[in-house]
């Protein structure tokens, strides 16, 4: 193993094991957030019998799987569900490195293995965007709602991290980054608002939340316009699978009206977007380049 292998396998485990631990923490912003309590005091603790988990206890992803999911005072078992969200936040940031380093790790900087810094920052605002996607969908997916920490802050966030980042619109200018970013805010927000009114009209009912509204909102203040698009084709893309499997199921019926959390359908299209959308968005343009 030469050293640009040697280092490309330690910051592949060292994403992994960053996001792992960003994403424990993320479980107890999941639980806490809703609650209104305090993410830091007091420190974690079993929810059954409150005794406080010792550090070798809580070591993401690991521990659950060394103690069989079960808390190491009482003996009662211990959600899976933290461990797929530690095992989701390692393995997201570690696509999101991947995405960055596998085309300049081993051919443009062999020898120190570093990647350019301007794909050192993307990668760190998606690494701070997919936190935030793991926090939003798991509160929407236990308690219906999308915390403004996520939706206000994810639209606030975007607009300067822009500016600062420009790539994270596809640009080399930040201000012209910055006039995608707003436009990609108020395009997706907008778009969505409406799309609200008439669902909502159609069903007679509220058919979306306005934390939907927000998240697009974000996704363009972050990604832009033709991203906010995008993640709006996938979200549909994946709900109505999800409507059909539980039609299949029998958890509701063909025309009726059934509550589903649609911010985890919006996570799934801006991953879709920060992974594989340049390449898919040529792959489309291709066609109408061939005629």
């Amino acid at each position: 193993m030469n050293i640009a292998e040697y280092l490309f396998a330690v910051y592949s485990i060292t994403s992994f094991a960053f996001g792992a631990c960003v994403a424990s923490f993320l479980n107890v912003c999941i639980w806490r957030l809703p609650r209104e309590e305090s993410v830091v005091s007091p420190p974690s603790h079993c929810p059954k019998c409150n005794k406080p988990i010792k550090w070798y206890n809580n070591i993401p992803v690991f521990s659950w799987i060394i103690l069989r999911g079960r808390c190491a005072d009482c003996k009662e078992s211990i959600s899976p569900r933290y461990m797929i969200v530690e095992f989701m936040g390692g393995m997201l940031f570690l696509l999101a490195y991947f995405q960055f380093a596998i085309p300049f790790f081993f051919k443009s900087y062999p020898l120190l293995g570093l990647m350019p810094i301007a794909s050192v920052f993307t990668m760190m605002v998606e690494w701070l965007v997919i936190a935030g996607l793991i926090l939003g969908s798991f509160i929407d997916l236990d308690h219906y709602y999308l915390p403004d920490r996520v939706t206000l802050g994810g639209m606030i966030l975007g607009v300067p991290l822009s500016f600062l980042v420009p790539e994270l619109q596809g640009c080399t200018d930040g201000v012209d980054a910055l006039i995608w970013s707003v436009s990609g805010m108020a395009g997706g927000f907008l778009f969505l608002w409406i799309l609200g009114i008439v669902a909502s009209k159609c069903f007679k009912k509220e058919a979306m939340g306005f934390g939907d509204v927000k998240l697009l909102g974000a996704v363009g203040a972050f990604f832009g316009p033709v991203a906010a698009l995008m993640t709006i084709i996938v979200s549909a893309f994946v709900g109505s699978i999800v409507g059909v499997a539980l039609i299949a199921r029998g958890k509701t019926k063909l025309g009726g009206y059934t509550a589903i959390p649609y911010g985890p359908f919006i996570a799934i299209g801006v991953l879709v977007w920060m992974y594989w959308g340049n390449p898919i968005v040529s792959w489309y343009l291709s066609f109408f380049a061939a005629k």
